[in-house]
């Protein structure tokens, strides 16, 4: 009779990951371990997607993690098997857009990678709410010893709760999400296709809701039509394969924008804690309440 797995957990794909023992070097997709981070768990090592840097990870996805005290290994299709092993690792938690896919990774990559160590894929897609991503996290973490502070949870209730008090006030003002593309166009998000955005809109907050149009989750347009929404508030991409805000001055459009609205640092792949969630949440309560003074 074969012996139980000491620790197992199953995963987004409905896979059961098992090992001998609980996991302790932790290679992660630069979200999750970002998002571990915050639950007390320390990854060996981290990666990234095509969208990244090659040579460092992207300071507005790794949130409090300090990324120099964590190995980072690549990004993309550049990584191979052996890369991403020369930590190592004795579990990867990768994460997925659907489909059980892994992120980041060229298949046959995740493929080989699977074939020698233990996979964790949590589901961050648009099927899931925040809460619900967030819970994953938290299961995962727990099954490898550790929890967020629950100080985190009371700052995360504390923030919800007054952001939903500031959006119930007449005449609240409106929010645009956007990733900057250059000089001539710019991404507006779909607020419906990301799951943080959703919990404004759950929360009251007057998120705009772009024409419909080709693109799932952004619908691109020149900067006049963006211009053109008059937002009170802007939540706006850092993350670095979006175009520098800095790099847009000589732009009037972003420049009407900017005089007019406030603006609001926003990743699109955020860390699924309470307590990144609590700090973002923070900053659009902020901005909300300086919009109407």
């Amino acid at each position: 009779m074969r012996e139980r797995a000491v620790w197992q957990f199953s995963d987004d794909r409905g896979q059961l990951v098992t090992a001998d023992r609980r996991p302790e070097r932790i290679l992660a997709y630069v979200q999750a371990g970002a998002t571990l981070w915050d639950h007390g768990i320390r990854p060996s090592g981290l990666f990234g997607s095509d969208h990244d840097d090659r040579v460092v990870p992207d300071a507005a996805k790794t949130g409090s993690l300090p990324p120099d005290e964590v190995a980072y290994l690549g990004a993309g299709s550049d990584l191979d098997v052996d890369t991403l092993l020369s930590g190592g690792p004795d579990l990867v938690v990768a994460v997925s857009y659907g489909a059980g896919h892994v992120y980041g990774l060229a298949p046959e990559t995740a493929k080989h990678l699977e074939e020698r160590v233990p996979v964790v894929v949590v589901d961050v897609g648009r099927a899931r709410t925040f809460a619900e991503i967030g819970d994953r996290f938290a299961r995962l973490a727990h099954s490898l010893g550790a929890a967020e502070p629950a100080t985190a949870t009371r700052e995360l209730d504390a923030a919800r709760d007054r952001l939903r008090t500031l959006a119930a006030a007449p005449s609240g003002p409106r929010v645009l999400a956007l990733s900057p593309a250059g000089q001539e166009q710019v991404h507006l998000a779909r607020p419906h296709t990301w799951p943080e955005l959703r919990v404004l809109a759950e929360l009251g907050v007057d998120v705009v809701e772009p024409a419909e149009g080709p693109g799932a989750s952004w619908s691109t347009v020149d900067w006049a039509q963006a211009a053109a929404l008059s937002p009170a508030v802007v939540l706006a991409d850092i993350r670095s394969n979006a175009a520098p805000l800095d790099g847009l001055r000589t732009n009037t459009d972003w420049a009407a924008i900017e005089r007019a609205a406030r603006v609001v640092p926003w990743n699109p792949e955020p860390v699924c804690s309470a307590r990144a969630h609590a700090h973002f949440l923070t900053l659009v309560a902020d901005a909300l309440e300086a919009a109407r003074h």
